[in-house]
């Protein structure tokens, strides 16, 4: 137990940091006035200065505790984001603070024993260490806070949890007091998910119901079309580029590296070295079950791949496997028990195809030697030296996709923000993907495209028009004779056309043919069984449709879960008052970000000599 309460401080001081979920703010190194640490501002937000070193640590926080949620390194693109992050949770924890201090919003000790005893942090509530059979164990919990009261550590850590949160709960009630959902509104969400429609529907495609020659587009309507729509014909200012990059993707080596772990991890099982729980928690790359042995969920025939699927239906129970390869890496498989296709206990030891760290280690020189040679020579040098694939590419304000790189974010916003020119070779910017660097070919501005450029276009569009124009009226002729007793698949074969059923959709469906909450979708809940509806234009067809069948929502099973729905409607709504309430802070209190020019400065100094203290 004192272990796993060492384990737990481990993350309840994360979890500190979470206090103000729903205002999304964060205290991580921040003192309880939010005062500057004194040893530099990154920035200013109404009087409060915000110091480097809270600045720095709020970062640390964050960039922390996105690595553990991914086993990719952080990227340099996804640093620049985190940056920006821990900078908005230092503002918003600031106007906080001070709405608090305004408001006289204090916590007692009372308040912090009562809470630590019957309301466990959140994190608390979904850890297995607290579950019994799935479900949160209040004697757990207990039996923990006992044993951790031996840590006055932990109690500090609990205790500044409490005196956090208890004051930013009761902001929250007052800031979304009188937030209250009526029966009417519940009843109209529910209905919306629940009640259901089947329809018989017929679709007249515009496109095939008038001829090319029967429309007729003048240059006049072409123009005026184009002069009263211009924006529709801007283009983005666009550069093209040429670059070169390091693909992240493991290496035929590293494929064979996991092979070799596998098999010898294989060995040591065949030796008796280590049991096979104890080899899966050091060793495999499946850290959701390795935590647990190795164990997997359940399982049936064509979950997995075919090559793991072979085996996990064939080998003998208690059995452990000879590695298996599969697209994603190499797998020992143990099968505790299976019936029929499906089996109900298994664990395995997973080694994924990543690089290992020698390979890491190579990809990283060579990233940096490509940055280092793009400050003496072009691209294309750069690249030859070192072996690496070039292409060329273009980047536009609004795009930046490279092949062999994916998305290009930081390589567009050098271009466009920077402002760099014809010639300019970047730094090597990093995606989840690939290491790369661009040079600028050419560049063109933001504009337009002139009326002959387009007028093609325009005129393909102002011909569909036109069709759909003739083919409502067709339209409207035959919901004339449906209506006057004609049958809806007679009338669909007298035309060629097919007489589709939606079978049952509800109002938020996507329905194959009709769409998604569009005039067609809404037409068929508006009618009684048995009416026609229409017509109706979706996209380039139009639409007639017979409702079928009609299901009303079960007014019953509404008020079944009525409080549950309520519950969750009250707290959206709070949480978009919330948010609104912080961006009205934003915008009224003077907010002065100057990091980057705080560590251009510092990078400056950095970077010149320095005088010896004494000699």
């Amino acid at each position: 137990m004192m272990r796993q309460m060492r384990e737990n401080t481990k993350w309840i001081m994360l979890i500190t940091a979470a206090a103000f979920v729903a205002l999304m703010v964060f205290e991580w190194g921040m003192d309880a006035s939010g005062q500057s640490g004194g040893a530099g501002d990154v920035g200013r937000v109404g009087s409060t200065n915000v110091g480097v070193v809270e600045y720095q640590n709020v970062y640390r926080n964050l960039y922390d505790q996105i690595q553990r949620s991914q086993d990719e390194p952080i990227s340099s693109q996804q640093n620049r984001e985190i940056e920006d992050m821990a900078w908005n949770e230092i503002v918003n924890q600031i106007l906080v603070q001070e709405e608090l201090d305004r408001r006289g919003i204090r916590v007692s000790d009372d308040e912090i024993r009562r809470a630590a005893r019957t309301s466990p942090p959140e994190e608390f509530l979904s850890d297995p260490s607290f579950q019994t059979d799935g479900q949160f164990d209040p004697q757990r919990y207990e039996q923990f806070l006992a044993q951790a009261s031996q840590d006055p550590r932990f109690l500090q850590q609990l205790e500044q949890y409490y005196r956090d949160i208890i004051p930013r709960s009761k902001l929250v009630s007052q800031l979304t007091s009188g937030v209250y959902v009526s029966d009417r509104q519940l009843w109209e969400e529910f209905r919306e998910q629940n009640e259901q429609v089947e329809v018989t529907f017929l679709a007249l495609p515009a496109r095939d119901r008038v001829a090319d020659s029967e429309v007729d587009v003048t240059r006049e309507e072409v123009e005026s079309y184009y002069n009263e729509n211009r924006d529709e014909f801007s283009v983005p200012a666009a550069a093209q580029v040429r670059y070169a990059y390091l693909t992240k993707a493991a290496t035929a080596q590293d494929t064979t590296a996991a092979g070799d772990r596998a098999r010898s991890v294989y060995e040591e099982l065949q030796a008796g070295d280590m049991d096979f729980a104890d080899l899966a928690d050091l060793e495999s790359d499946d850290r959701g079950t390795a935590q647990d042995g190795g164990r997997m969920d359940p399982f049936t025939r064509g979950d997995w791949p075919e090559a793991f699927d072979e085996v996990a239906f064939s080998i003998p129970i208690g059995e452990v496997s000879e590695p298996i390869r599969t697209p994603s890496g190499w797998h020992i498989l143990e099968v505790l028990s299976r019936d029929g296709d499906e089996v109900e206990e298994a664990r395995h030891i997973f080694f994924s195809f990543d690089r290992t760290d020698d390979s890491e280690i190579r990809l990283l020189t060579r990233a940096d030697s490509l940055e280092a040679m793009g400050r003496n020579m072009t691209v294309e040098d750069a690249a030859s030296e070192l072996g690496v694939p070039v292409r060329t590419g273009e980047i536009t304000e609004d795009y930046a996709i490279l092949a062999g790189v994916g998305q290009a974010d930081e390589a567009q916003e050098w271009i466009f923000e920077e402002r760099e020119g014809i010639g300019a070779v970047s730094p090597v910017f990093e995606n989840r993907d690939a290491f790369y660097m661009i040079e600028i070919l050419s560049q063109s501005r933001s504009g337009y495209l002139s009326v002959d450029d387009v007028a093609d276009q325009i005129e393909r569009r102002l011909r569909m028009e036109k069709k759909v124009e003739r083919t409502m009226e067709e339209g409207r002729t035959l919901v004339e004779e449906l209506r006057g007793g004609a049958v809806l698949e007679d009338v669909a074969e007298a035309l060629g056309l097919e007489a589709r059923n939606s079978g049952s959709f509800t109002r938020t469906d996507f329905v194959p043919g009709l769409g998604t909450r569009n005039a067609a979708i809404g037409a068929a809940f508006g009618q009684a069984p048995g009416e026609i509806a229409g017509p109706l234009r979706i996209g380039d067809q139009v639409i007639i449709l017979r409702v079928d069948e009609k299901i009303e929502a079960d007014r019953e099973a509404w008020e079944a879960q009525k409080s549950i729905q309520r519950a969750q409607r009250t707290a959206q709504i709070r949480q978009d008052r919330l948010d609104r309430w912080i961006d009205g802070l934003r915008e009224v209190t003077q907010i002065r970000d100057n990091r980057a020019e705080y560590f251009r400065r510092a990078e400056e100094q950095a970077d010149q000599p320095q005088i010896p203290m004494a000699f």
